[in-house]
């Protein structure tokens, strides 16, 4: 789960041709799958993925829903930087089909072969089980009455059976949405996320109101785990994050009345928020806020703090596609490595336990396949930049940007104490293992050729 570019998509076309550069890791081509010279296909599918439009949401590809090369197999789309993502279709399945692949070959290099239950249809004799392709899902629900937004997922089975990876498209998801009109001393733009695919949108058009912190009667009262048993209604409400499901805190706010939910973060930085079991419900925005931010502003709740929750004006289409970001495909298929890997080919669900530590395997994909001659360990690195309309080096949607520089990343071993879900104890492991990437540069050297096993 991408709760997952740190480089921009390619403004212009790429061309796929029948036999990528790496022939070890795909001796037929992209587009082979009968073990023989030739493709079997003219549009992105292949021995490795099939990429199609599944803005439907049905998990069922045809040909019509794909990418077409024709038979030079030249897939040339053009790239609209102010396009929405039915604009840019064509390009981003190619995209998606062209990182995918990418991935296949390079983690093929590094031992996620054919035995290690890497995702091939066919295994050319080469031991595992064939037939399990990535079914790659570009906008993903994007026309559906259930809408998904602003995430993307890998769903691994054991070897043999097709893994899927679904990309969705991103509203204008992050930035200052947290508007304070009162009091004077605390006024301005505040920096906030938003629910991940739950909750009403924030748009154009502000939700305006008083805050007031909730409280649910109990030991801790501003939880929200318990429906509120003061006055919400006509307000909004301000929660601190803690144990309580994020979809069911948000329901009973509704439930009482509330016009919008404001999270404050128990840690630092922003984080994303899941649905739970009710979050489906939920029919109000609901923001996460900095606890810097909320350490700020919680002595003015029910004391005269007025807040809009509103998208700050912003050039750009409406929506951005995931399918674009390269780092947010890398991260994703990472999942299926350390899922297949991890308990061996054949038992994928080892990593499903709170403090597991694939979210940050998944991070250091994204980072070592983005990587570029000329940076340094102290270099601000970003996950999931792009679909925030973020620089490169932005924050993101991590607490911190990665770098090996502590006064920009500050987690150390010690955060796990202060930390809770997979994404925040996957940070401190992906820092872990990027700065042991670092160190090995360092000693040893960089070379910009993924594919040189020898470097």
């Amino acid at each position: 789960m991408f709760a997952l570019p740190t480089e921009s998509p390619a403004h212009g076309a790429r061309e796929i041709v029948v036999n990528p550069a790496d022939p070890t890791a795909s001796p037929f081509g992209w587009h082979d799958t009968n073990g023989a010279a030739g493709a079997e296909y003219t549009y992105t599918r292949g021995n490795n993925v099939w990429a199609y439009d599944d803005r439907n949401d049905d998990n069922v590809g045809t040909v019509a829903e794909s990418a077409q090369g024709g038979a030079s197999l030249n897939f040339n789309f053009p790239f609209d930087p102010n396009g929405e993502p039915l604009d840019n279709l064509n390009a981003a399945i190619t995209n998606l089909f062209y990182v995918n692949n990418m991935m296949h070959d390079i983690t093929y290099r590094y031992g996620f072969d054919e035995q290690a239950g890497n995702f091939q249809q066919n295994n050319y004799g080469n031991g595992g089980a064939g037939d399990d392709p990535v079914q790659a899902n570009a906008i993903d629900g994007f026309t559906n009455a259930n809408q998904s937004l602003n995430n993307a997922n890998f769903g691994t089975d054991p070897d043999g059976f097709p893994p899927r990876m679904q990309m969705f498209v991103w509203s204008r998801a992050g930035g200052q949405l947290v508007e304070i009109h009162a009091p004077a001393e605390v006024a301005g733009g505040y920096s906030a996320t938003t629910a991940s695919g739950w909750g009403a949108p924030v748009t154009a058009v502000p939700v305006t109101g008083d805050v007031v912190f909730v409280n649910d009667g109990t030991g801790q009262p501003t939880l929200g785990c318990n429906a509120p048993v003061n006055d919400v209604a006509g307000k909004i409400a301000m929660i601190d994050r803690g144990i309580c499901p994020f979809g069911g805190e948000g329901l009973k706010a509704e439930g009482a009345g509330a016009l919008a939910r404001i999270i404050c973060n128990n840690e630092k930085g922003v984080g994303t928020r899941g649905a739970g079991t009710a979050g489906g419900q939920v029919s109000i925005p609901v923001v996460m806020l900095k606890q810097t931010d909320c350490a700020q502003l919680r002595q003015f709740a029910a004391n005269g703090l007025n807040v809009s929750l509103v998208l700050p004006p912003s050039p750009g289409p409406e929506f951005l596609d995931g399918d674009f970001d390269n780092g947010i495909i890398a991260h994703e298929y990472g999942h299926g490595i350390s899922n297949r890997l991890t308990g061996g080919p054949n038992n994928t669900d080892c990593l499903f336990n709170g403090e597991q530590m694939g979210e940050g395997w998944s991070d250091f994909f994204t980072l070592i396949t983005t990587v570029k001659p000329g940076d340094v360990a102290d270099k601000n690195r970003g996950i999931g930049t792009y679909v925030l309309r973020e620089p490169n080096n932005g924050t993101g949607i991590r607490r911190f940007p990665y770098s090996a520089d502590l006064d920009v990343n500050p987690v150390t071993y010690n955060t796990v104490a202060e930390s809770s879900g997979q994404h925040a104890i996957g940070q401190i492991w992906a820092s872990v293992v990027w700065d042991l990437y670092w160190a090995m540069v360092e000693k040893y050297g960089f070379d910009a050729d993924l594919k040189n096993t020898n470097s």
